[in-house]
């Protein structure tokens, strides 16, 4: 089979009042898969995953989505692409204005990106709000009357009416009790196969990497040390930091 890429970054580095936050970055996406960046906080995963949806413009190095160079796109050039790459931050709440109605806050990007019709909008919002285990009942409430899981359920449902082939997940799950993690992630999983969505994960929880990932991207101190298959991970580890990532798992 034919490996086809939705998304690469090459010799990509950005710096931070004269500090590198990361040096000759090289990563490739495979379409319909997911790839995960892991490492510990600070190492600049989540810096990387902004540049690459081009909300941090990096001082060197190209990125390319579907073949095509956008690296220097400019804001309004890259406007068309936003439907097709979108983010689910750690904290869902912070995407919503906590002075909007749920109904408003998916409204919103439906109008952003000017496909809003009233009447056949209420209906196609309503088939996500299912899609995601979420009544209706819940379009009426502010982000302050729900739960922290119905939270992001919303959250991917608003990404999902935009019908995007690109998804990054930055610690999705983190703020999430343990029996809710599994839900979610559950139905990001139910999202790739019927939308055939790629999925960029950000994580530092190498259990929940294993088992949401098809490849690895190990991140230390900016650079990405080492790019793995995720069921080799604790086997077939070579680099150091790779190799007590998964002692330190193994032993707790």
């Amino acid at each position: 089979m034919i490996k086809v890429s939705i998304l690469e970054v090459n010799k990509l580095e950005t710096c931070y009042e004269n500090f590198k936050v990361f040096k000759d970055i090289d990563l490739e996406i495979e379409e319909g898969k997911v790839t995960t960046i892991i490492g510990p906080n600070g190492c600049g995963k989540s810096t990387l995953s902004r540049i690459i949806l081009k909300l941090i413009k990096p001082d060197s190095g190209r990125i390319i989505y579907n073949e095509e160079d956008i690296t220097n796109y400019s804001f309004s050039k890259m406007r068309d692409l936003r439907r097709e790459m979108q983010i689910i931050f750690q904290h869902p709440d912070s995407a919503l204005n906590p002075k909007k109605t749920i109904e408003e806050s998916l409204i919103e990007p439906l109008k952003l990106h000017k496909i809003y019709n009233k009447n056949a909008s209420q209906k196609y919002i309503k088939n996500y709000l299912d899609f995601v285990g979420l009544s209706d009942e819940i379009l009426s409430r502010y982000p302050y009357q729900v739960s922290g899981g119905q939270i992001q359920r919303v959250a991917l449902a608003r990404v999902l009416l935009l019908k995007p082939k690109f998804i990054i997940l930055d610690e999705p799950t983190s703020m999430l009790d343990v029996s809710v993690q599994a839900q979610v992630i559950q139905l990001l999983k139910k999202a790739q196969k019927e939308f055939g969505i790629t999925y960029l994960f950000i994580s530092h929880d190498i259990d929940l990497v294993k088992a949401v990932s098809d490849d690895i991207a190990v991140m230390l101190d900016g650079k990405i040390v080492e790019i793995i298959k995720a069921e080799e991970i604790y086997k077939n580890a070579k680099n150091e930091y790779t190799k007590r990532l998964t002692e330190s798992f193994i032993n707790f």
